[in-house]
């Protein structure tokens, strides 16, 4: 079993919702910046390729398993922009009001009607043991963009992204429901059964 493991983030509130996701293992749960673990640049070319590398890295300098995850935004019309670099385009501020201006402004430069415009979000997990191995885990929910922005909840892209079947933007869902149905959510369903099922080994 995976116990203790660190969170290889120094975000707060993301530690906060893993730990509580993994409640019900009983995994005691350590944050990145708690044992004073550094940041790796993220050099990567996929959302698979950070998050190991967060993970393998944070491992490593624990010395016990650890969770990343990487995130973001695509947006095939852009050539899959922001992509693996959702984050940066939000700069050292993380302005996401900027960051969402930018998608809007692009996709009419490309001739594209910013508000419908086809959208996904991926999360991928990644677990390393002490060695380094790593698993990767992907979630993914699609859907489309409008603006302007809209709803005050979530955090980063959330108020211009409308999921597949429905006509509130993550911005505007309650936590809960945004939480059942988000790409994070469905990355979290396929890392619990995998600890699940290494427990009852």
């Amino acid at each position: 079993m995976v116990s203790p493991l660190v969170v290889a983030s120094h975000n707060a509130g993301k530690v906060r919702e893993i730990n509580e996701l993994l409640a019900p293992l009983n995994i005691t749960v350590h944050s990145a910046a708690e044992l004073n673990l550094p940041e790796p640049e993220e050099t990567g070319l996929t959302f698979e390729d950070n998050a190991a590398l967060k993970a393998r890295d944070a491992a490593l300098g624990a010395d016990m398993a650890a969770l990343a995850d990487d995130s973001g935004l695509v947006v095939p019309a852009l050539n899959d922009a922001p992509g693996i670099y959702s984050a940066r385009w939000a700069g050292e501020k993380k302005d996401f009001t900027a960051a969402m201006a930018r998608i809007e402004s692009e996709l009419r430069a490309a001739g594209v009607e910013p508000s419908g415009a086809a959208a996904y979000f991926v999360c991928v997990l990644a677990l390393s043991d002490k060695q380094g191995n790593v698993q990767c885990f992907r979630g993914e929910v699609h859907g489309i963009l409008t603006f302007p922005p809209r709803g005050s909840h979530g955090f980063g892209y959330d108020p211009i992204f409308v999921a597949e079947g429905y006509d509130v933007t993550f911005g505007e869902m309650e936590p809960n429901q945004k939480h059942a149905i988000s790409h994070r959510a469905k990355a979290f369903v396929q890392l619990v059964s995998q600890l699940t099922k290494e427990h009852a080994a």
